[in-house]
This record gives structure tokens, C-alpha cells and sequence, in this order.
């Protein structure tokens, strides 16, 4: 009988790991996810081995992390402190490497589990490689998904790979789908807490502040994520990364806004039926979750208490207060390399609000203009390799900063 479980449809992981001590890589090490995911290792450090880790420039915390956690080695992207690193590492062990085809190696060396956490476009090589491994990515990187969907599965069905989303919303639809026949599903719903700026009007929004947007009620994340859970395009991203993810369609994705962060994804069936995964807003959850498939390991996260929660309350998004999620639904339906304009975009946007060159509304209408100009250029179009995706995301790159440069007062 054949397997139409969700996994089967993306190659999301459906096995047990190979041994009992898993090796493990973790590209961005010193993010967000790389410092959960190693709170986790090192409270079993019985169950891991860590091979490399990788960091872009935060090189004393990267050696620091790599002695405490005996890594195989340790890589730091940015080439200039190569020397500093290696310093840090003398006497260790360890090995030292510096650099962009460094961190690609790092990410193909042999490891049962490759953490894929870089933020943004920089990660897609490195997790294209660990893809090419065939064994399992944990996925953190939304690039990947979002600018190269199709590219980067076709990567994972060639080389066997498994597939495990690391975001909560991708963790809990990836629960509630598990042996459902992609037949039954009626729609698949993702929660947003509605950010910083949920009650805010248009007035308000237009006078906000990095150092406001920054100031997450719920998740505690990397600068770039919180900017982009203010203005919903996280959403929106995440819905692009749904739809490669699971047997749907795009018109059977939706989101919701849910201020308390505990429901995190709900799958409605054709019979009725809404299955809903809940857990408290710590992304050492859906981590854990995804080292230790199909089991389970313990983590410090709280026990859910919902007598406590109070209440959970659900509200549609206002598409006139936060139009990134538009914006993100129609590059999905324009569909071929939208998707990867949409999101070089937004990276540029983002970056020039927390550097005060732009406004916060202006981030929508910036990544809106750039898919307008890119169409018009010629820009979207069906990609073949990753190397078509790099050209589309750096030719919108330069759209996004010609466009704040001749929007900027003289």
C-alpha cells in the first residue's frame, strides 16, 4: 500500500535515527534556534554528538560554544576573523575554517542530523548541502523553502533526505497531518500572535520605532524574525513554506491572529474535525522535536496550563493595517520566482527599517513595488537550480536598495 502520509509528500522524516548517539551539525550556532538547540544537547549530552558549528562573525561565542560542546569543528563565515578563531581554538582540537565554501563544507560533512538555522539568503547553500547528504535537515532557514521550494525538495527527494521543519507552526501542521491521508485535509490554518503592533492604528504604525517593533510580546527571536512577526510578512513567508511543505493547495492555507501563542497550527478535515497542537510559545519545543523523531525527548519548557492560560482568542488578520500578508499571498499565486523576490526584498526592507532609512509601513509597499518592477524586468520565471534562485534574489536586492536610495530625501 502506498504511503500518502504528509511526510511521504515533502519528504519529511518519517524514521527513527540511526543510533542512539546522534551526530549533529548546526549551522548558525549562535542564533536564536543554534543557542536553543544547544541548551537541548547539552542537557543530554548523552544522546549528541556534535560534528561542526557554524556562526557568521560571532566568533568568540562560536569558539566558546565549540569547546564546551566538543565539536569536530568549528567555521566562522566571516573570512577576516579566521585568525582570531583559530587563535581562540589553539590547543583545543578543534579544527578552524573560515569563510562561505567553509561554511558549505562544514554543512557536508557527515552528521545524522544538520540543524539548518542561518538566517536569510546566506543559508541556502549550506543547507542544500546538508540536503545532498541524505539524512535529515532540521529546517530553520525559511530561504530555502520560501525563495527555492521546489529547487530545494527536489534536492531532498534525490538524495533520500529526511525533512523536519523546526518553525512552530511547520512543527505543530506536521503533528496534526501525520498519517492523514492528503485527501481528508480541508485546510490547514496558522496562528500569529499579531506582534508588537496588534492593536495599533495606522497613525501609530507609521511613527513605530525598531526599538518598539523589537519588543516581541510572547517569542523571544533574531532581530530579523520579530520585524517580520510586526508586520505579518512572517506569516505570509510561512505560508509560501506550508505550501511546499504539505499535500495542500494554496487556497487551503489561512492564518489567524492569536495573541496568547499557545495554539500554533490548526488542520481542518473534511469531516469536521480541527485537529490543533498547543504548547507554550519556546521554540526548544518544536527543536526537540525535530532531533528526536519519531520520539520524543524532554526539554525544560513548562507544562501547558490552559486553567491558568484563561482563555484563547482568535482574530482575522486586518490586511489594511498589515498588508505584507497580502503581498506574500499573491507572490505565492504569481508563484515561479515571486516567492524569492518577495523575500529579497523583504530582507532589504526590513534591514533599512532597523537602520531608520525607511518607515515600517513602507516595508510592504518597498517588497509590493520590487515584485512590480522585477515582473516588468522579467525577473519571475521558473527556476531550475539554486544558482538561478542566487541571481533572481540578488537582482531584486538591487531593485529593493535603488528604490529606498531614490526614496530617500536628498
Amino acid at each position: 500500500m502506498p504511503d500518502t502520509t504528509p511526510a511521504a509528500h515533502s519528504g519529511l522524516a518519517s524514521k527513527a535515527p540511526a543510533s542512539s548517539r546522534q551526530t549533529l551539525t548546526i549551522l548558525g550556532a549562535t542564533g536564536s534556534i543554534g543557542r536553543s538547540t544547544l541548551d537541548l544537547v547539552g542537557r543530554n549530552r548523552e544522546a549528541f554528538e556534535i560534528v561542526a558549528l557554524t556562526a557568521q562573525c560571532q566568533v568568540a561565542e562560536l569558539a566558546l560554544l565549540a569547546i564546551e560542546h566538543n565539536a569536530k569543528i568549528a567555521v566562522i563565515g566571516d573570512a577576516s576573523l579566521y585568525q582570531e578563531l583559530a587563535s581562540r581554538l589553539a590547543g583545543t582540537g578543534i579544527e578552524a575554517a573560515a569563510g562561505e565554501d567553509a561554511l558549505v563544507e562544514a554543512a557536508s560533512r557527515p552528521a545524522q542530523c544538520i540543524m539548518a538555522a542561518i538566517v536569510g539568503a546566506a543559508g541556502m547553500r549550506p543547507a542544500f548541502a546538508a540536503a545532498r547528504q541524505g539524512t535529515r535537515v532540521a529546517l530553520a532557514n525559511k530561504e530555502c523553502l520560501v525563495s527555492a521550494g521546489d529547487v530545494f525538495l527536489r534536492e531532498i527527494a534525490s538524495a533520500g533526505a529526511e525533512l523536519l521543519p523546526v518553525d512552530s507552526e511547520h512543527s505543530a501542521a506536521f503533528q496534526a497531518l501525520y498519517g492523514a491521508d492528503p485527501s481528508s485535509i480541508e485546510r490547514i490554518t496558522l496562528t500569529a500572535s499579531g506582534g508588537p503592533f496588534r492593536t495599533w492604528d495606522l497613525g501609530q504604525l507609521a511613527k513605530a520605532t525598531p526599538e518598539q517593533a523589537l519588543k516581541h510580546p510572547n517569542w523571544s527571536m533574531g532581530a530579523k524574525i520579530t520585524i517580520d512577526s510586526a508586520t505579518l510578512m512572517n506569516k505570509g513567508l510561512e505560508l509560501i513554506e506550508a505550501f511546499h511543505l504539505f499535500p495542500v493547495e494554496a487556497h487551503q492555507l489561512d492564518a489567524v491572529i492569536h495573541p496568547q501563542s499557545l495554539v500554533h497550527c490548526l488542520v481542518t478535515y473534511k469531516d469536521g474535525s480541527v485537529l490543533a497542537q498547543l504548547g507554550p510559545p519556546d521554540m526548544r519545543t518544536p527543536i526537540s522535536l525535530a532531533l528526536a523523531w519519531p520520539q520524543r525527548m524532554a526539554t525544560p519548557v513548562g507544562t501547558l496550563d490552559l486553567v491558568k492560560a484563561g482563555s484563547l482568542t482568535f482574530e482575522a488578520p486586518d490586511p489594511v493595517r498589515f498588508p505584507a500578508l497580502r503581498v506574500a499571498r499573491e507572490a505565492l499565486e504569481r508563484g515561479q520566482t515571486a516567492p524569492a523576490v518577495l523575500n529579497a526584498a523583504n530582507e532589504i526592507g526590513v534591514a533599512a527599517f532597523l537602520d531608520k532609512r525607511i518607515g515600517f509601513l513602507e516595508i510592504a509597499a518597498l517588497v509590493e513595488d520590487v515584485l512590480q518592477a522585477s515582473e516588468a524586468r522579467g525577473l519571475i520565471a521558473r527556476a531550475e537550480t539554486l544558482q538561478d534562485i542566487v541571481a533572481v534574489d540578488t537582482a531584486a536586492r538591487g531593485l529593493a536598495l535603488d528604490l529606498i536610495i531614490r526614496r530617500s530625501p536628498p
